[in-house]
């Protein structure tokens, strides 16, 4: 892997971390069409290091939010940013547990496994499609459907299934308002990122023999500075509706997925 396929899987990671068509669906595609041949370590480490700067773009497009939840955690009362944090560490349940003991069975699914990637992203397009009909609301995220979005986030693990449009796509269906659904789907992803990426640091599992540094920071600058654009861009999507278009896209890119499969088989 050189300087401009880093640059590319940023841009990809930056884009679709927060646009409702799948992160990792798009890296396995796009690590298949530019011929990634990386150690499955050093792979990761990259991975990793767009996680890490999609996580940070999300903090600093939220910084005020999470500076009022801090702020109101650390008042030690019992008030709004107290019962926003405790749905967020409910969201987070369903996927910490898939994670922790289904980590193993969940890796098999990744690296060349491009037909799963395209059912995957057509079941996303049906999913985006739904939301878009979705009546508008005033209605905040209660803790019940913390849970349940939570579910949606551990579903779309899988590759393919964009986890910003399943988690956005189950709080609107749920009757909740879609300005506070994206708010919410964004942040509640944060911890979980940070707290995979200690796991994967602390479990050995990323490698830094050999590390190309230009190659990570030029990754990381991407992943970053697209996902600051996406996640601007995006909230403003959900707010006017304009998911069928994401929706349709995820279709044909899913089927063509399928189809590049079948040529290459």
């Amino acid at each position: 892997m050189d300087v401009w396929d880093a640059s590319i899987l940023g841009i990809i990671q930056g884009l679709t971390e927060f646009l409702p068509v799948s992160s990792s669906g798009h890296l396995e595609l796009g690590k298949a069409i530019l011929g990634d041949d990386s150690l499955p370590k050093e792979s990761l480490l990259l991975t990793v290091i767009l996680h890490f700067a999609t996580a940070l773009s999300t903090i600093v497009i939220f910084r005020k939010d999470i500076a009022k939840i801090l702020k109101g955690l650390f008042s030690f009362k019992w008030n709004e940013e107290t019962k926003f944090s405790l749905k967020i560490i409910i969201s987070m349940i369903p996927a910490a547990l898939v994670g922790y003991f289904f980590e193993s069975e969940m890796e098999v699914l990744f690296g060349d496994n491009i037909i799963l990637v395209g059912f995957m992203l057509i079941f996303t397009s049906l999913l985006l499609w739904l939301t878009d009909k979705a009546k508008a609301t005033q209605k905040p995220v209660s803790y019940t459907n913390s849970f349940v979005i939570g579910v949606a986030q551990a579903i779309a693990i899988l590759p393919g299934i964009s986890r910003s449009g399943a988690t956005i796509a189950t709080s609107v269906i749920l009757g909740n308002d879609k300005s506070k659904a994206a708010r919410f789907s964004f942040l509640m992803v944060v911890p979980l990122i940070f707290g995979k990426i200690a796991k994967d640091i602390a479990g050995g599992e990323i490698s830094t023999d050999n590390a190309n540094l230009l190659i990570y920071v030029v990754g990381f600058i991407t992943a970053f500075v697209s996902g600051l654009f996406a996640c601007t861009w995006m909230i403003s999507i959900v707010k006017r509706s304009k998911l069928k278009y994401f929706a349709i896209y995820c279709f044909f890119v899913g089927v063509g997925s399928i189809i590049f499969t079948q040529i290459n088989g």
